[in-house]
């Protein structure tokens, strides 16, 4: 992360660093006097054309500005407040190469005009993609146009090369456009960047100007360009030029708003489809300026537009939309005497499901051997990230693509959530949302729910909820998937209490509006603590749980990429992706039944020198060479020889001697590979404990 630990060089270091406020450094004096309430002209004022400038700073060569306002020359941001439809900036720099200028133009990201300075505060933190990007420069590595899509990086923290991956060809390892902000402040980005609109694309990302290192706590000197620094880190962090510029000069600019939004929707936002398939979409607000006469709603998608209109001062729009693999464009136009603009445009816009992956580290699934990234698709989407800082949580409130790979970043899912949901997607042909709030190592208690304060971002829950809040999903969650237990060390009492309390919680929070309503999804985990298989209260707990009302409990064996704790992407995760889809296929979509449910024990009985174990289904099954040796009988001194399915939904165990006096009897699994005995989908036996009749 960038951070500068003495008056030295600036150096890369891995530990969570803590920095402190330092005073504010001296400034260089404007480069010319201004009146109240009006700015010195900038070379972007052609480019500018019908914004107002509403904030400027002559940026200094050290910036100090942690926790402070900057010293802007211009500010009339408690003037404008929420009333723009747009956001320019021009940034300009005069130095050996002359004098160098930048204009870009964009959709809000804010509808605060104080929020689009430098942030300098905890909480202030953009870090999304943007539409409609215009830019201008005279720098020739600048791609200047219009209708481009951009990527914003601004906050007042610490950050590191690791890429959240929303933005095609970015690089993990170097400071470039797709940087990870890090709970320590005392660094700061102010960076906008020129991106694909897609993922994957051909299109190379880029900055289009760049300025770090105004909340460095020390007398650190600003790193800043415009454009790609051809030399160093990309996006201009460590440069620590700003000396060699004689102006350094930031100024603000926004559209004045003809009409105040109050119902829209955010881009690539999913709305959890209704029963009649699809959903309303209201887009709501009224005319603010005079020379309005008429706003007109256009609403495409796969080369059809429906149009609606309306003149009255107050106006709401609620079209439909279908779920199914297709997005739409909203694009809002106000018309008058002189005035034809595009007020608001918000773009891949769908309909579909919505589900909730929480738990430990299994849920979180990062890579850990093999990528996931083959499985992401544009109808796959999240909301938020799930990273345990509340503040950088909080801030975090755009739709992204979902990933897979990556964990604790805007739109991370989870390697076998990733899988999981594109199967639904390309089989249903229907968007999903996923929302992961997982948090490796860590037991039950801490996914609890504050009950005085639901909402906290101090907690999981709060964090989780507040999310589904901030996406409008709340309540129209289809099914949520719990891995969770191994930190909770075989205590088995703990554990059923804690997803008791959960689930009862789960079920007043994020509800279903979908007949039936939300399905739960309980993973039986592999070992509990991690790399033992022979500890059994807990896991045997949790097959138990899977008789609740609602819950539905899930295998983890049979998966061979298995390392003792987590899984390898091949044999792993994505395995584990393809049977929560058959499960939720089977029960939420009308999908086939056969060969889906983990294999379940029903009853032992024993017979002669024979246990028969009885299955909840009668589904075929395979049982692999060796698999004798992960049973264990209790009550007799004798071991299980060989295992056999019969017909009927049964599985034959022989043993070296009487089952007489035999009293229970366990199946536990084992560490890594095979063998295993599994259904037709590779779903394995769940682990057991029985008493013998």
């Amino acid at each position: 992360m960038p951070r500068r630990v003495n008056a030295g060089p600036i150096v890369t270091i891995a530990t969570t660093l803590i920095a402190t406020t330092a005073t504010l450094q001296a400034v260089v004096a404007p480069a010319a006097a201004t009146a109240s309430g009006q700015a010195a002209a900038t070379s972007c004022d052609t480019a500018a054309a019908g914004f107002t400038q509403v904030l400027q700073l002559d940026l200094p060569e050290r910036g100090g500005y942690l926790n402070k306002t900057p010293p802007y020359s211009l500010d009339r941001t408690a003037e404008i407040g929420p009333n723009f439809d747009r956001v320019g900036y021009c940034l300009e720099l005069t130095g050996p190469d002359g004098p160098q200028w930048v204009w870009t133009a964009m959709e809000p990201f804010s509808n605060d005009a104080r929020r689009i300075g430098l942030p300098t505060r905890p909480g202030e933190l953009v870090r999304q993609r943007v539409g409609d990007l215009d830019v201008q420069s005279n720098v020739p590595s600048v791609t200047s146009g219009t209708g481009q899509t951009g990527y914003l990086e601004m906050w007042p923290n610490q950050y590191q090369e690791s890429a959240s991956t929303q933005v095609a060809n970015a690089s993990p390892i170097t400071f470039d456009v797709d940087d990870n902000p890090t709970s320590p402040l005392g660094y700061g980005s102010f960076q906008v960047s020129q991106i694909g609109p897609t993922r994957p694309s051909t299109l190379a990302a880029k900055q289009v100007f760049a300025i770090n290192t105004f909340t460095e706590s020390d007398t650190s000197t600003l790193s800043l360009g415009i454009g790609t620094n051809p030399s160093g880190q990309p996006d201009w962090t460590f440069a620590n030029n700003a000396n060699r510029y004689s102006q350094r000069r930031l100024t603000a600019y926004v559209r004045t708003a003809v009409v105040a939004l109050t119902e829209s929707p955010q881009d690539r936002q999913l709305i959890p489809r209704d029963a009649k398939g699809g959903s309303t979409v209201p887009v709501a607000g009224r005319i603010t300026d005079s020379r309005v006469r008429r706003v007109q709603l256009r609403v495409s998608s796969n080369g059809r537009t429906e149009t609606f209109s309306s003149s009255a001062s107050a106006f709401r729009f609620a079209p439909r939309i279908v779920a199914g693999l297709r997005e739409y464009t909203f694009e809002l136009r106000a018309t008058g005497p002189g005035l034809d603009r595009v007020v608001a445009r918000r773009e891949g816009v769908v309909s579909g499901d919505v589900y909730v992956v929480q738990g430990q580290s299994n849920a979180e699934a990062a890579k850990y051997s093999g990528a996931a990234n083959v499985e992401e698709s544009p109808y796959l989407r999240s909301y938020g990230s799930p990273t345990s800082d509340g503040t950088i949580s909080g801030a975090d409130r755009v739709w992204h693509y979902a990933t897979g790979d990556v964990s604790r970043q805007s739109g991370s899912v989870g390697q076998w959530a990733v899988r999981m949901g594109r199967r639904l997607v390309d089989t249903y042909k229907v968007p999903v949302a996923l929302f992961n709030g997982a948090h490796g190592g860590r037991p039950i208690d801490f996914f609890q729910r504050n009950d005085a304060d639901p909402n906290d971002l101090n907690t999981n829950y709060g964090r989780l909820r507040q999310r589904l809040m901030g996406a409008g999903v709340m309540g129209q969650v289809r099914g949520v998937l719990w891995y969770q237990g191994e930190s909770d060390n075989d205590n088995a009492s703990v554990h059923v209490a804690g997803f008791t309390t959960l689930l009862q919680d789960w079920r007043a929070d994020f509800g279903s509006a979908i007949a039936g309503g939300s399905r739960y999804y309980v993973y039986q985990v592999r070992t509990s603590p991690c790399g033992n298989t022979t500890a059994m209260s807990l896991r045997e707990a949790q097959r138990a749980l899977g008789d609740t009302a609602g819950v539905t409990v899930l295998s983890t064996n049979g998966l061979s990429g298995h390392d003792g704790c987590h899984y390898a992407y091949l044999g792993g995760y994505r395995d584990m992706g393809d049977h929560a889809y058959a499960v939720l296929a089977r029960d939420l979509y009308g999908g086939p039944s056969a060969g889906v449910a983990p294999p379940n024990p029903a009853s032992v009985s024993a017979s002669g020198s024979q246990l028969v174990v009885q299955l909840r289904s009668a589904d075929a099954l395979t049982v692999d060479a060796g698999a004798a040796a992960d049973f264990r009988v209790d009550g007799a001194a004798v071991t299980v020889s060989s295992v056999a399915y019969q017909a009927g939904g049964k599985l034959v165990l022989t043993l070296s001697g009487p089952a007489t006096g035999v009293t229970a009897l366990t199946y536990h699994g084992h560490n890594g590979a095979g063998p295993w005995i599994t259904n037709a989908s590779g779903t394995g036996l769940l682990a057991f404990t029985l008493p013998t009749t």
